[in-house]
């Protein structure tokens, strides 16, 4: 392996670990604004990346979607994963902010996401791509910012998926037990235990193109453009 490959797999993994974390930390973040302390005491809103990782989902799942497809002969993949889930008692938000705090809490992560993938899209616009003058530390620094601006537009698109478990589903059903619509809840509520099964369907099959490659792509393109 050389050295250039060690610094894409740097930068990738650097990248994901300030996606994932991150979005977790500002659910957390978000609830401590509105009296949960839960996440605080918890210390889930250190940037310690030890408290926050996930066998599977830090590990295991982001390792695989990276280097499976450079074993089927392919270019590599992208990474997704995330960190383990910051512990939120939504009955005390909810009950300091209402619904709308809820709501709040839900997005947080996503706004975190497309907000760090806006200033990625910057920087990668006024910083010239490397050429083999440049110092390691500045190519790093450049795949870097790169692999921000990829991964963070991914875990928005996919974390705004009505799918139980993600934050897109949570928005809904709060947002549907505020207008008092509980089967809406009740629906998300019931099939939530599913959710990695409808996501690696997703995944696996032609509906990633319309679900998250198609959105991935447009939204890297107006953020480039």
């Amino acid at each position: 392996m050389e050295l250039l490959d060690i610094l894409k797999i740097a930068g990738a993994v650097v990248a994901l670990a300030i996606a994932i974390i991150g979005h977790e930390i500002m659910h957390g973040w978000v609830a401590y604004m509105y009296g949960d302390m839960t996440a605080k005491n918890a210390g889930r809103l250190s940037i310690n990346p030890i408290s926050h990782i996930d066998m599977v989902g830090t590990i295991i799942v982001p390792t695989m979607m990276y280097f499976l497809p450079m074993l089927m002969g392919s270019d590599s993949g992208f990474l997704f994963g995330w960190a383990k889930p910051v512990p939120i008692n939504t009955l005390t938000v909810i009950n300091r902010g209402g619904y709308n705090a809820a709501m709040q809490v839900d997005l947080a992560g996503i706004v975190y996401n497309f907000t760090l993938a806006a200033f990625a899209s910057i920087a990668i616009t006024v910083m010239p791509a490397p050429t083999t003058a440049d110092s390691y530390l500045y190519i790093f620094m450049y795949i870097l910012v790169y692999q921000l601006l990829i991964i963070n537009v991914v875990l928005g698109v996919f974390n705004l998926l009505p799918i139980p478990q993600f934050d897109g589903a949570h928005f809904l059903m709060h947002l549907a037990l505020k207008y008092k619509v509980n089967s809406v809840a009740e629906f998300f509520y019931k099939y939530e235990p599913y959710g990695m099964i409808i996501v690696l369907i997703i995944i696996m099959t032609p509906l990633s193109q319309y679900l998250i490659f198609m959105p991935v792509q447009t939204i890297l393109h107006l953020l480039l453009s």
